[in-house]
């Protein structure tokens, strides 16, 4: 629970979600405020609770792919009725 309280970790993975398998760049793009410091913890707290997944090429330049796992597949189909309430929201206001 700690984690979804943290900054951007639902925002992350329901972009993740919605894009596939996406790379950093595609992801980061999604969050015009944020920092890449902030994103990549984001990410790497993500995949250490096995909410998503990483996957490294061997190639140049380097290619880096995050996928949600069964898990954070799960946890994307609840989120999204939450988030999309929030955003309602802030329309509002």
């Amino acid at each position: 629970m700690d984690l979804l309280s943290r900054q951007y970790a639902m925002q992350v993975t329901c972009v993740v979600g919605a894009i596939g398998p996406a790379r950093y760049g595609e992801i980061e793009e999604t969050f015009g405020e944020v920092s890449s410091s902030t994103l990549s913890t984001r990410l790497d707290d993500l995949v250490e609770a096995g909410l998503l997944s990483r996957e490294q090429y061997a190639e140049i330049p380097p290619r880096v792919e995050y996928e949600l796992t069964e898990k954070g597949e799960e946890l994307r189909e609840r989120l999204d009725p939450l988030l999309e309430w929030a955003e309602a929201q802030d329309d509002c206001y």
